[in-house]
């Protein structure tokens, strides 16, 4: 099985990430901060993709994106019925600008935050969040 994944690296006007929290008994990555972002559905271009998935678990708009750089592996994921799944995923990453509005979570999250370059060492984040942030270079040139 594989899976084509839309991720957002949201970004505010502060220069800040949006990171959010995993549930413990769901997700590929339970209980550890991350990314916001999910599939591509059949028929779904992959900008179609990232805004839809931005409103659904975030409840924002995007106004901007630009796209980052892919990636890919082979993940377990817990389903919500608690059975797990070896996955192959494709991971587009997506540069996103928003609003200043708020965000409203749905329930693939528990908590969010938005962090500057020097907090996110602060953060039990998943490796793959790590790996990808230790790729996308000096935080004030993104947007410039």
């Amino acid at each position: 099985m594989h899976r084509t994944i839309v991720v957002g690296l949201v970004w505010n006007r502060k220069k800040e990430l949006l990171l959010c929290k995993m549930p413990g008994d769901r997700g590929v990555f339970p209980d550890q901060w991350g990314l916001p972002g999910g599939g591509i559905e059949p028929d779904e271009t992959m900008t179609d993709a990232l805004q839809r998935e931005m409103m659904e678990e975030l409840g924002i708009e995007i106004k901007e994106f630009k796209p980052a750089f892919f990636k890919d592996g082979t993940y377990e994921k817990t389903f919500p019925d608690g059975s797990k799944k070896e996955i192959y995923m494709i991971f587009l990453l997506f540069h996103c600008l928003t609003s200043e509005g708020e965000i409203s979570l749905n329930e693939e999250f528990l908590e969010y935050k938005w962090v500057r370059e020097d907090q996110v060492s602060e953060l039990n984040m998943n490796l793959e969040t790590v790996d990808t942030l230790s790729k996308i270079g000096n935080w004030d040139e993104i947007w410039v």
